[in-house]
C-alpha cells in the first residue's frame, strides 16, 4: 500500500515546445545579430548595429523614394518573351511571375520627388536575379524616353545580375539601345542619377549604371563586371581588401557618394535641386496632376 496514496497532481509537467515562426527574426549575416523582423522593416531593412543593407523589392523602394502617392507606373504589361526557344525558360518566368507579382524585373514609371517630377526605373532582384532580357532593356529604354519627353531628370535604381543567359545576344543589345537613349537625354541637359544597390553587375554596370551624371550606391553594395572569383581564378592573382565593393569604388573614383538607406531620398532630392538652374529642370507644384 502506498504511504500517501496516488499524488493529485504531477510534479513533472511535459512542456510542449513552441515553435517560433520563421518570419519573426532575421539574422544579420555579416554580423550574426538576430533582429525582429519588423523592427528590421521598421529601419528601412537596415540592420541596427551592423549596418547591413538588406535588399528591398521595387514596391518598397518606390515607397523609400518617393513622394507619397505619387508614382504611376507604366508599360506594366510589358514582358519578356522566348525567342531564342531556350529549354525551360517559359516556366522559369512564369515560376517568377508567380513568385513575385511582377510581370519583369523592373518597374517603370513617372512620380515625384521633392515636387520634381521625373522618370523612373526600379530594378528587383527577386525576378531571376533582375537579369537584363528584351522586356527590361525595352522598359528601361521607354523610362529614358519618357524624361527625354517630358524634359524632367531620369532616376533608376539598379540591382542586376547582368544580362540574361536565356535570351543571348538580344539580352546584350540592350545595353547598347539604353545608352543610346541616355545620350539623347544628355543632349537635352537633362539629369540622369544612378542609383548602385547589392548587386549591380556584368552587363548593367558595363552600361546604363555607370553612365549617370551622378552615380550613388548603398554601403557594402557589391559592384563589379566578371565576380571576384572568376577574376581571381583567371587572372591568377589576389585581389585588393574590399575590391568590388561600394567602398573601393568610391575610394578609386567610381563613385560619386555612398548614402546610407534612411538618407538615400535626402540626398537624391537634394543633387535635384543642385541641378535645378543648371539644366532645363523644373520644380513642380504638388497640385499638378502627372499626364
Amino acid at each position: 500500500m502506498a504511504l500517501f496514496g496516488k499524488p493529485k497532481y504531477s510534479t513533472v509537467t511535459a512542456v510542449k515546445k513552441r515553435e517560433i515562426p520563421p518570419d519573426v527574426f532575421t539574422k544579420c549575416p555579416v554580423s550574426g545579430e538576430v533582429v525582429y523582423t519588423k523592427e528590421l522593416e521598421n529601419n528601412f531593412k537596415v540592420v541596427p548595429k551592423s549596418g547591413y543593407h538588406f535588399q528591398l523589392t521595387a514596391h518598397e523602394r518606390i515607397k523609400l523614394l518617393l513622394d507619397g502617392n505619387s508614382f504611376e507606373e507604366r508599360d506594366i504589361d510589358l514582358e519578356g518573351k522566348d525567342a531564342l526557344s531556350f529549354n525551360g525558360y517559359p516556366t522559369k518566368l512564369l515560376e517568377n511571375r508567380q513568385k513575385t507579382g511582377l510581370t519583369e524585373a523592373v518597374i517603370t514609371g513617372v512620380g515625384r520627388m521633392g515636387g520634381v517630377i521625373l522618370s523612373v526605373a526600379v530594378m528587383d532582384f527577386r525576378f531571376m536575379g533582375a537579369s537584363m532580357g528584351c522586356a527590361v532593356g525595352e522598359k528601361i529604354t521607354r523610362a529614358v524616353e519618357r524624361a527625354t519627353e517630358l524634359e524632367s531628370p531620369l532616376v533608376i535604381v539598379c540591382a542586376s545580375g547582368g544580362a540574361r543567359m536565356q535570351e543571348g545576344i538580344l539580352s546584350l543589345m540592350q545595353m547598347a539601345k539604353v545608352s543610346a537613349a541616355l545620350a539623347r537625354l544628355a543632349s537635352i541637359a537633362q539629369p540622369y542619377i544612378a542609383i548602385l544597390t547589392d548587386p549591380t553587375m556584368a552587363g548593367v554596370i558595363a552600361s546604363f549604371a555607370s553612365l549617370g551624371d551622378i552615380i550613388i550606391a548603398e554601403p557594402g553594395a557589391r559592384i563589379g563586371f566578371a565576380g571576384a572569383r572568376v577574376i581571381r581564378e583567371t587572372t591568377n592573382q589576389e585581389l585588393p581588401p574590399g575590391f568590388q565593393t561600394a567602398e573601393f569604388l568610391l575610394a578609386h573614383g567610381f563613385l560619386d557618394q555612398i548614402v546610407h538607406r534612411s538618407q538615400m531620398r535626402r540626398c537624391v532630392i537634394n543633387f535635384l535641386k543642385a541641378f535645378n538652374g543648371r539644366s532645363k529642370l523644373k520644380l513642380v507644384p504638388r497640385q499638378d496632376i502627372l499626364n
